[in-house]
């Protein structure tokens, strides 16, 4: 199976809005995907918030054989450092917190 990151469409009549999916290359535009990816808004005014992704899943795909297409690429290049930022801080701090939840559970009750 051809897979493809491509955008599909969504939202209403001039009011579109775009999800970031790995998709069968043979599906049509909106067709069944394989997971989202991320999404893109180009009505939001904040450019910085236009745009979310899941930079571990689309590393996922890419490297499996998936290919972005033009604009995903390009969203990819612009967007994916902060992305990673986003996501590495939200690891790190649920790392933390799962952490402290083990040494309070390791602590004794009684003490």
């Amino acid at each position: 199976m051809a897979v493809r990151i491509r955008m599909k469409q969504m939202g209403r009549t001039h009011r579109h809005y775009y999800r970031i999916v790995a998709i069968d290359a043979r599906q049509p535009r909106d067709g069944k995907v394989i997971e989202e990816l991320g999404s893109y808004d180009p009505h939001v005014a904040d450019k910085e918030k236009r745009v979310t992704l899941r930079p571990s899943r689309i590393k996922y795909w890419q490297g499996v054989g998936a290919k972005a297409s033009e604009h995903c690429a390009a969203i990819f290049k612009k967007f994916m450092t902060k992305w990673e930022e986003i996501e590495a801080r939200d690891a790190a701090r649920a790392a933390e917190e799962a952490a402290k939840k083990a040494a309070d559970q390791a602590a004794p009750a009684g003490a």
